[in-house]
């Protein structure tokens, strides 16, 4: 059974193969990561609220920072070498090659950065 993100790198990789060809492997890739980086993100400005507005001092501003760059550098490296050839051939061949509104898979991710920029907003 394939994740929420093997679908959707699936999705963008056959929308953009028959436009871009071989740069539809670096789009979905990018697509993959930045959907990850704002589900982290979102996440993790939540449990920062959270924390505040319980009054726990859990992670000062900086830290905060140096630990989402961490976990984006393991998001990277891991996405990296999860799609890298073997994965992507049998996920195209499990794929049913369902449709999705390409707007609305790009839409997620700007939304998922919307609201964490809020939750930081929260002192």
């Amino acid at each position: 059974m394939a994740s929420f993100t093997d679908t959707n790198y699936m999705y963008i990789f056959n929308h953009y193969k028959k436009k871009y060809g071989k740069k539809s492997i670096n789009i979905a890739l990018l697509y993959v990561c930045l959907l990850e980086f704002s589900f982290i993100l979102a996440i993790g400005s939540f449990l920062k609220a959270f924390a505040s507005q319980m009054k726990m001092s859990v992670l000062s501003n900086s830290k905060f920072w140096v630990l989402y760059t961490i976990i984006a550098l393991f998001i990277i490296s891991k996405n990296w070498m999860r799609y890298n050839g073997r994965k992507r051939n049998i996920l195209n061949a499990k794929n049913k090659h369902k449709k999705s509104s390409i707007f609305l898979l790009w839409i997620l991710p700007l939304g998922c950065i919307a609201i964490a920029l809020i939750l930081l907003q929260v002192p």
